[in-house]
């Protein structure tokens, strides 16, 4: 029997739930942006969603980093609870890898949290290489709360950025962590005064990302990954080979050229 599985992919991506995308050609930014207002709720179909998205993203030319950001001034309160009992009770074991999507994604991604980031909402963030937050941002994980516990690969993100005590301290007592706390302990990259200067910051960031060799920052990217689920010799094994292998790029190449001819580099992701 013919199956139209383009269709189905499709379909995941029409009318998206909450959530909408921007590409900012200019700067290289793809922003998929959570909005649902008032606190941009994460719904179960917008799950499958932003999956899709970051997925897409990473087959855009005109994209060298991702930005994850909420509408409204929040970055969002966190999932659906209400609708959870409405939902089959075998579809809920795997929800990590979704939220899981910006690890696997290539490219760099960027968590842009404001005012709150809980629940499925810091799950995602976490999910992230880089976060960073408005000083007045509150981030957690309190399904403690209501008789659960984080399910979308939130405790285990936890405990690999900070370990053991302080993830059982923070998580089992759904703790709201406030953002520099949050920095001081690992959990976020850096802290802004504001939106406006956390917009600044973020472009930014993005600016000094995409201005390196996109193939060595794919490759750092995989490594620094796999290095703490992996032994050691596996994880220097892994460095070896993807050294070995940007030796004969054309970026590296451009890499050395310009530092001989003391110029910024040019890179092309070849």
């Amino acid at each position: 029997m013919e199956r139209d599985y383009a269709q189905r992919r499709g379909d995941i991506l029409r009318d998206l739930d909450g959530l909408r995308v921007e590409v900012d050609e200019k700067n290289r930014i793809g922003y998929l942006i959570l909005d649902r207002p008032p606190l941009n709720i994460v719904s179960f179909k917008g799950r499958a969603q932003i999956r899709a998205i970051i997925e897409a993203f990473d087959e855009d030319d005109d994209v060298g980093v991702v930005v994850i950001k909420g509408a409204n001034g929040v970055f969002t309160s966190g999932g659906d609870v209400k609708r959870f009992p409405d939902i089959p009770k075998n579809k809920m074991s795997d929800l990590a890898d979704n939220i899981g999507a910006p690890e696997r994604c290539s490219k760099p991604v960027i968590a842009a949290i404001e005012k709150y980031a809980f629940g499925v909402g810091f799950e995602l963030s976490l999910a992230c290489d880089f976060r960073f937050a408005t000083s007045g941002s509150l981030v957690g994980l309190p399904e403690s709360a209501i008789g659960q516990m984080p399910g979308s690969g939130g405790s285990a993100r936890v405990v690999r950025l900070i370990g053991m005590t302080r993830a059982k301290d923070i998580v089992m007592l759904g703790k709201r962590v406030p953002a520099q706390e949050a920095k001081d302990i690992g959990l976020i990259t850096d802290v802004a005064d504001n939106e406006n200067a956390l917009e600044e910051l973020v472009v930014d960031y993005a600016a000094k990302l995409n201005a390196l060799a996109p193939i060595s920052l794919r490759s750092l990217k995989r490594v620094l990954n796999s290095t703490l689920d992996s032994p050691l010799n596996v994880a220097l094994d892994l460095e070896g080979h993807s050294y070995e292998k940007l030796r004969w790029t054309e970026d590296y190449n451009e890499g050395i050229k310009a530092f001989s001819e003391r110029r910024k580099p040019s890179y092309k992701g070849r």
